[in-house]
């Protein structure tokens, strides 16, 4: 059980839905909320795609490029930390390349966009595939990959109902009390992404 909510936890923190949530309003202005309930089914479904492909065949990706583990969790925590800083400074979107008005109107042709921008990268981006990746190297029995699994299913039924419900968050919430979230939330994913880097460096330091 500890498994599933640490696994929980890191994913929800580093995916950070809530982020989303302005961009996502913002894209589906002009759809009903039947429409933006479609878009939300598919964005999920495309984030759980990415995070299976992530935990199984990523490893495989590590080998064929001939990266270590320990690189890896590095290179993952300094991805999961500037998101995090990214998230604390409110540059969130800036971070995920969704600045930019060519940038905007491009995103805002599309007849499709749960994939990209919403689903990869702003959500499941690489600070998640990273994190994903490290688990599958350090979790290996049955009853671990089932609670990994489980938490990677209930992250992305958070992400379903948090983009479902983005309007209605809005307008309850609003933007200014997103954005707190957002920076309490950017404040945990630092955290997780030194703890990554440190634990990293003292195993690195225990072999020498």
């Amino acid at each position: 059980m500890d498994i599933f909510l640490i696994t929980f936890g890191a994913l929800f923190s580093i995916m950070n839905p809530l982020g989303t949530v302005p961009i996502f309003v913002s894209l589906t202005q002009k759809n009903d909320n039947k429409e933006r309930g479609k878009i939300a089914f598919w964005t999920d479904l495309n984030v759980l795609i990415i995070l299976l492909l992530s935990f199984f065949a990523g490893k495989y990706i590590l080998v064929f490029f001939g990266i270590s583990i320990n690189s890896l969790k590095i290179a993952g925590g300094l991805i999961i930390a500037s998101s995090g800083f990214a998230l604390l400074t409110g540059k969130f979107a800036e971070h995920k390349g969704m600045q930019g008005k060519s940038i905007k109107e491009d995103v805002k042709s599309r007849s499709e966009i749960s994939l990209t921008p919403l689903a990869i990268p702003m959500i499941a981006g690489p600070g998640t595939i990273s994190l994903l990746i490290t688990y599958n190297e350090q979790y290996s029995k049955l009853s671990e990959i089932f609670m990994l699994l489980a938490a990677m299913v209930f992250a992305g039924l958070s992400v379903y109902v948090i983009l479902k419900s983005s309007h209605y968050i809005v307008k309850t919430i609003g933007a200014s009390g997103i954005n707190a979230l957002s920076r309490i939330i950017g404040f945990i994913v630092i955290a997780i992404g030194v703890e990554y880097i440190l634990s990293t460096v003292l195993e690195l330091l225990k072999t020498l």
